[in-house]
């Protein structure tokens, strides 16, 4: 496995990574899936200042990424990023997670614009809460249920790591 830089064309493999979560799992509270226009402009948002978008690739394939986006739109909160983390379903278990998280966690610390990093992980997504505890994070609360889906009210758990 290799992690590196994203590049425009992994967008078909991340944008069905994502979409498998938007229509089966609980990663995401999006209810629809996304278009590859709607994924692009995400993609270009990242790479550039203090969003890195990194893959993991096996045998040519993006089979994984990790994201730092924006974690709100006030000025204030430029220096706080978000944590956005996802396996493709046929390759979770295998470590891959870890190491994305730990490669972005190492090049967000290389950074003087990035002081803390956000994780909000939904209630009851054991592995995803268990992994950001191995990396280093603090839980700092729930919010009890935020999101309807799947006909089940949400909670979310906010993790925070000083970078």
């Amino acid at each position: 496995m290799r992690i590196r830089t994203a590049e425009e064309k992994d967008m078909p493999q991340l944008l069905a990574i994502y979409n498998y979560e938007v229509e089966y799992g609980i990663s995401t509270f999006d209810l629809k899936p996304k278009s590859m226009e709607e994924r692009m402009g995400w993609y270009q948002e990242h790479n550039t200042g203090n969003h890195p978008l990194l893959v993991a690739e096996i045998d040519g394939k993006a089979v994984g990424y990790a994201s730092l986006s924006s974690y709100r739109p006030k000025e204030a909160y430029a220096g706080t990023t978000e944590l956005s983390l996802y396996v493709d379903q046929h390759y979770r278990q295998r470590g891959i997670a870890g190491q994305l998280g730990a490669s972005i966690l190492k090049l967000a610390r290389t950074r003087s614009d990035i002081h803390t990093v956000i994780s909000v992980i939904t209630g009851g997504n054991q592995a995803s809460l268990h992994l950001h505890e191995q990396l280093g994070f603090v839980h700092c609360g729930t919010i009890k249920e935020v999101g309807l889906k799947f006909g089940k009210l949400l909670d979310i758990e906010n993790y925070q790591i000083m970078v």
